[in-house]
């Protein structure tokens, strides 16, 4: 089973990347593009032999300590 993980800057905190791209774009004339924010998707590959619950425990678990600043990024997982 595949689990999608994914980390993004808090609303609160700058993107220079995304704003650097967003320039970008603006200055390509794509004036409709008014934001644009970074974001990081993990894919993992998971053994559905668990219980679902306990699937999703250890995936936030290992997305809070592992894939994600919590200062500054927040994180969510998806499950199929």
């Amino acid at each position: 089973m595949k689990a999608r993980v994914y980390v993004s800057l808090k609303p609160t905190v700058l993107d220079p990347q995304g704003q650097t791209i967003g320039a970008a774009l603006r200055g390509r004339g794509y004036s409709a593009v008014k934001d644009v924010r970074q974001n990081k998707v993990f894919d993992i590959e998971v053994d559905g032999s668990l219980p679902r619950e306990e699937m999703q425990r250890q995936l936030e678990e290992i997305a809070r300590e592992i894939l994600a600043n919590p200062v500054i990024e927040e994180f969510y997982v998806e499950l199929p």
